[in-house]
Formats: C-alpha cells, structure tokens, sequence
C-alpha cells in the first residue's frame, strides 16, 4: 500500500491529468455546437450524474446559508467557468487560453486569503500580483499590442475569476457537506439554469458536431465536469494538503502539450516563456501562503 504523501499526491496528479484537457477539448467541441451548448448542456449531464450518485449514497440536503453557498460554488465553475472558456475558445487557440489560465492558483490563493481573513505576508502579495501582471502582458503581447487584445482574452481573465471563487469557497463548504458532495450538490443546483440556456442553445444554434467533437464534449461533460473533482478532492482529503494543492501548478504544462499533440499547435518561445513566468508567480504565491 502506498504511503498517505504517496497516495495523496498520486490522486492529486491523476485529477490534474483530468482537469489538462479541458481546454484543449473544448477547443475542439466548440468546432461543431455553439459555445453556449458546449458550457451549459455538459453541466447538465454532470448534473444527472451527481443526483443520482446523491441519491444512491443518501446525502443529507444542505441546511440554510449552505444552499447560498452553494449557489456561489456553481456560479464560479459550473456556470462561469464553462461558459466563458467556451466562448474564449472559439477564437484564442488552447495553448494561448492555457497561459491564461496558468493564474488560477494564485488567483485561488488570494480569493480564500480574503475569504478566510488572513493575512499573508507582503511578498504574497507581490508575486500573486506579478502572475496577474504576467498573464496580462502575454495577452497583450499575443494580441499585438493594447489595441489587439481580444474578447477572448477578457473572457478567460473572468472564467479565472469564477473559478477561484468557486474553488476559494467550495473548499471552505466541503470542510462541511464534504468534498465531491459539494461538487455534486452545486451541479443539481444549477441544473435548472444549464438545462434553460441548452435549451436556448439549441434553438438558436442546433449542434453539428462530428462523432469527434462529440467524444470532445462527453469527456468535458464527464470527467471534466464531475469524474475529476472525485479524483482531485480524494488527493486532498487524503494530504498531506499542502503538497497536493501545489499539484495543480502542473496543469498548464501538461494542456500546453496536449494542444500541441492533439490539436497541432505550435509551441511558440513567447507561449513557454509566458507559461514559465505565470507558473513560476503563482508557485511562489501558493507557496508562501501555505507556509504561513
């Protein structure tokens, strides 16, 4: 049997290798249904998945403030950060949107910092804000200077903010109802808005995907949405916690070489370099948070 440190950081790399590639896939799934239906209906699949796994397991109905809560955890990664990406990615390729997303560490960090009412030290600070800086100016760069940066990079700037909200809070209400419930409990929460703009989706933009886009699709709706949280959460439930979270760090690395690999993305010197200064700001500031 595998040491805890061992199993834990095992569970924490294999919910990382699940969550690397969501971008690349949504990359591919948005070819052929609208960005709308690619966000909202595979939180609707996830969302059957999580009841009935809900209902099997007999979890007890979250009680008063917790449903608010809960409320606050899908709007960050069940509405917010499908949706946006999906939008994103109909233009910005996903080693570009990888980059991008490279903060959410840090971005995580600072939104529990101010959750939690702690009070970091001053380089915490400093380095969250230089990842934030650094992924700003990769975007710029990118796009040609102040008057190319897209949409797109806009919209993955905010799918970073939900989600750290999301992650900031559904990690303080896991401590409660537990962790893949909590994932599971926002999923049903949030399904009667998902299904209400598939349903729009549909209308306006019927799906016409190709047998490979639908594969696509079904993984993010899956694992990206659900399956992965399992493996994730058990990583750091088992711990040592510290260690685990750090994991994450390897996300963007790993997506930037499935988009690569799968996509046929060119790895570009301003792409790694602008990966390597984002990862190396956010490593620095989860660090110093968790040493304090």
């Amino acid at each position: 049997m595998l040491p805890t440190s061992r199993a834990g950081l095992g569970w924490g790399l294999l919910g990382v290798a699940a969550f690397s590639f969501t971008v690349p896939f949504t990359r591919v799934a948005v070819g052929g249904m609208s960005p709308l239906f690619t966000g909202s209906a595979r939180a609707v699949i996830a969302a059957l998945l999580a009841a009935a796994a809900l209902a099997i397991t007999k979890q007890r109905l979250p009680r008063g403030i917790q449903w608010a809560r809960l409320a606050v955890v899908g709007g960050g990664v069940v509405v917010g950060f499908p949706v946006l990406t999906s939008f994103a990615l109909t233009t910005a390729p996903a080693s570009h949107g990888a980059v991008v997303i490279a903060v959410l560490p840090a971005a995580t960090a600072v939104t529990a910092v101010l959750r939690g009412r702690e009070r970091p030290p001053r380089s915490f600070w400093i380095m969250a804000a230089a990842g934030a800086i650094a992924a700003a100016v990769f975007a710029v760069l990118q796009g040609g200077g102040l008057g190319g940066v897209h949409w797109s990079d806009l919209l993955l700037f905010g799918s970073v903010a939900a989600a750290a909200i999301g992650y900031a809070e559904g990690g303080l209400l896991a401590r409660e109802l537990g962790a893949w419930q909590t994932v599971s409990w926002a999923l049903v929460l949030s399904a009667p808005l998902m299904t209400a703009l598939t349903g729009v989706a549909m209308v306006q933009q019927p799906p016409e995907a190709t047998p490979v886009e639908w594969a696509a699709f079904a993984y993010l709706a899956v694992v990206s949405m659900y399956l992965g949280f399992f493996a994730w959460y058990r990583g750091l439930a088992i711990g040592p916690m510290a260690p685990v979270s750090q994991v994450q760090l390897v996300q963007p690395v790993m997506t930037i070489c499935w988009a690569a690999l799968f996509l046929g993305e060119q790895l570009t010197w301003p792409t790694v370099l602008g990966g390597v200064a984002v990862i190396a700001c956010a490593a620095t500031a989860v660090r110093v948070r968790l040493q304090n």
